[in-house]
């Protein structure tokens, strides 16, 4: 019994060390968190399962921790290099303990015992290779998203990558293409607004004041080339206006990726925080374009910014510059 304990113990510890950045970061329980937990439960008992042995004496032995039980995996597959779903499991345990070169090779394993016709696992091994530090979607990475999306037409995360990719090649009209089926699949509510302001930005609708009639600002928002260099272009850039006197919560925000930049980016009363606070109402306010190096939306050490104060019955037209580091 005292076993079991132990083992539903790290299960839990294993949830709460993927749940809890989550949390902090959307500070709010979400369907996402809610996944992680249930993914991370049920890999640590698979892992148990696979590596495990329920019928030791739990007086006479102690349970291996999260690292033991993926090293005993590994070895496992080093004898039986064939076992297709125990590679995909090691990748996905390698992801979980952060060591995504790891993953990387596990996944290409696993691949190629598909002989590249999974495209679940091809968009797995694509996000592991972005995430052991090749931020941008192209050649490889590109090509094991176009190649998923091919096998699978509608696989989400393949479209929302693909979509990237595509933007990244200079077609926007596929990245409008891919996120239109993406919202089609009914993705969270949290996501769907952003999906749609960009689709229509690539579709060239939203910057045009005649299509939103609600735009307060238009701000030309850049970044120049020696900041950038320093940065992965698929960064989150926030863009929010705020009442210097009250900067907490902001007045309206809207959202980009640092690869679409240089970029024309409007602000109006949609964009609105909280309701009946709207932009138009506020003579002068901070605009602040933000570049998050850690994706949240407080400002954080070593992110990169710039801020204009603006007064749209003046001016409703600005440049904002990205060239100040958060100390």
């Amino acid at each position: 019994m005292i076993l079991w304990v132990s083992l539903a113990a790290m299960c839990l510890l294993a949830a709460m060390f993927v749940a809890w950045p989550l949390y902090r970061r959307q500070q709010r329980l979400s369907p996402l968190i809610a996944a992680s937990v249930v993914t991370v439960v049920a890999l640590s008992a698979g892992l148990y399962a696979y590596t495990g042995s329920p019928n030791v004496s739990s007086s006479s032995e102690t349970l291996p921790d999260v690292e033991g039980m993926v090293a005993s995996l590994a070895a496992r597959l080093a004898e039986n290099p064939d076992d297709l779903n125990g590679w995909k499991m090691l990748g996905r345990s390698y992801l979980t303990l952060q060591d995504f070169s790891g993953a990387v090779v596990a996944y290409e394993r696993a691949v190629a015992l598909e002989s590249s016709q999974n495209a679940q696992t091809l968009v797995e091994l694509g996000e592991a290779i972005l995430a052991s530090g090749n931020s941008r979607i192209e050649g490889r990475t590109s090509a094991l998203f176009e190649s998923a999306l091919a096998l699978e037409p509608n696989n989400p995360t393949a479209l929302f990558y693909g979509g990237i990719g595509a933007l990244n090649r200079g077609n926007m009209d596929l990245a409008a293409d891919r996120w239109e089926i993406l919202i089609g699949l009914n993705p969270p509510v949290e996501i769907l607004h952003v999906l749609e302001q960009r689709i229509a930005e690539w579709r060239g609708e939203s910057l045009q004041a005649v299509l939103r009639a609600d735009i307060v600002i238009s701000a030309e928002i850049s970044v120049p080339e020696s900041v950038a260099a320093s940065l992965p272009l698929e960064a989150i850039v926030f863009i929010i206006a705020r009442d210097p006197s009250q900067p907490s919560p902001p007045i309206a925000v809207t959202r980009r990726l640092l690869s679409e930049l240089p970029d024309v980016v409007g602000l109006g009363d949609s964009d609105s925080m909280i309701p009946g606070r709207t932009l138009s109402a506020f003579a002068e306010f901070e605009l602040v374009a933000r570049v998050s190096v850690s994706g949240q939306p407080i400002a954080q050490s070593g992110d990169w910014f710039g801020s204009q104060i603006v007064r749209p019955a003046e001016n409703d037209k600005i440049k904002l510059s990205i060239e100040q580091q958060v100390p």
